[in-house]
């Protein structure tokens, strides 16, 4: 069987339904958080790069690079314009001195944006609809099909 053909039966097996409820959540998604991002004077990437350093914890420029698929230098300007901003501040590594790590200033994103990071009291009226159960699968399918967004990104050149 060739490449093409085996990605053909793969790619049959997606449901046609579930594809298009993919498709226009991930539309949903990014056009909230551009309008959230825009509110707070920055642009999508430097959005999505202070839920990183909730999420992750303070990041070198590097491995910000890294987990946005973003190009080194286009990175130094970003956290450039967030720290002009006073979203997060770069500071020394704490066990490396020689490395400098940009840490997020959550009150400062608190402030501008309320509730960052918290899911929104509409989010919690959509979860009643779910059992346990079911907000468990749900749950593990989002974390895998990021994982699978992340890894595509990742073998994507720059």
């Amino acid at each position: 069987m060739s490449k093409q053909h085996e990605e053909t039966d793969r790619l049959d097996k997606v449901p046609a339904d579930l594809a298009a409820a993919l498709n226009a959540h991930s539309e949903a998604v990014v056009l909230f958080h551009s309008s959230v991002a825009q509110s707070m004077g920055l642009d999508p990437s430097a959005y999505k790069t202070l839920f990183l350093l909730s999420r992750l914890g303070p990041l070198s420029a590097g491995e910000i690079a890294r987990e946005t698929g973003l190009a080194t230098a286009s990175v130094t300007d970003l956290i450039d314009r967030l720290v002009a901003k006073g979203y997060v501040s770069r500071g020394p590594h704490p066990t490396d001195r020689r490395r400098i790590v940009v840490t997020l200033n959550e009150a400062s994103v608190t402030t501008s944006r309320r509730g960052f990071g918290v899911p929104n009291p509409s989010l919690a009226e959509l979860c009643e609809r779910y059992d346990g159960e079911q907000l468990e699968l749900i749950a593990d399918f989002l974390k895998r099909n990021a994982q699978r967004l992340r890894d595509d990104l990742a073998d994507t050149p720059v």
